[in-house]
């Protein structure tokens, strides 16, 4: 059974950092990728990034880019979040799926989220 559990969400202010960690287990994930994505209240989940767990292709959603960055090591993968902005805020997730995409149907197993909140 793949279990994903993420952490490394808080409060910060805008301008900010934080790094969030998706620790995943139950399996061997060299030829998944894994993803993060964005809840916030009202809104559809959203793409924020991917990583190909072999080879470490990214892919980023055109609102991040050049502020996340994502990345692995062993079985954890991380967001590395700078520049933050208050829409930013949202319950972030990181998933596990066949291809480096940003289609969250593509994506098989989910962590419970974390949550992040950017003030202004």
């Amino acid at each position: 059974q793949v279990q994903l559990v993420e952490s490394g969400g808080g409060l910060v202010q805008a301008g900010g950092s934080l790094r969030l960690s998706c620790a995943a287990s139950g399996r061997t994930f060299s030829s998944y990728a894994m993803g993060w994505f964005r809840q916030a209240p009202g809104k559809e989940r959203e793409f924020v990034a991917a990583i190909r767990w072999s080879g470490g292709s990214t892919y980023y959603a055109d609102s991040v880019k050049g502020r996340f960055t994502i990345s692995r090591d062993k079985n954890t993968v991380y967001l590395q979040m700078n520049g933050l902005k208050p829409e930013d805020t949202a319950v972030y997730y990181c998933a596990v799926g066949r291809v480096l995409t940003g289609n969250p149907r593509e994506y098989d197993y989910w962590g419970q989220g974390t949550q992040v909140t950017v003030s202004s």
